[in-house]
């Protein structure tokens, strides 16, 4: 009985990531923060014997997932904005 416990959802975690292969960065981070956080909520919910934790964990993740991967977009863009404003500035000073 506890194998099929364990094994059931080790096989729809498995079936769940095959399905991953053409997410936007943004989906696989939002995805990859409610799973890690529904794992924190989990063990809490192991320890304390409340499961609403791990709903709350995957919520929380999620958020915190979807989150970093706009501050990481909006980090590439500004680098990239910076890189192409030094560029230009040296073929200006270059032209001199």
């Amino acid at each position: 009985m506890n194998r099929n416990l364990i094994l059931a959802p080790a096989l729809a975690a498995a079936l769940a990531v095959a399905g991953c292969s053409n997410m936007t960065a943004s989906q696989q981070s939002t995805l990859s923060g409610a799973g890690i956080g529904t794992a924190a909520g989990v063990a809490v919910g192991a320890i304390t014997g409340d499961w609403a934790w791990a709903a709350a964990g995957a919520a929380i993740g999620a958020g915190a997932g979807y989150l970093t991967e706009q501050e990481r977009q909006r980090q590439a863009a500004a680098q990239q904005r910076a890189f192409n404003e030094g560029v230009q500035a040296g073929k200006q000073q270059a032209s001199k």
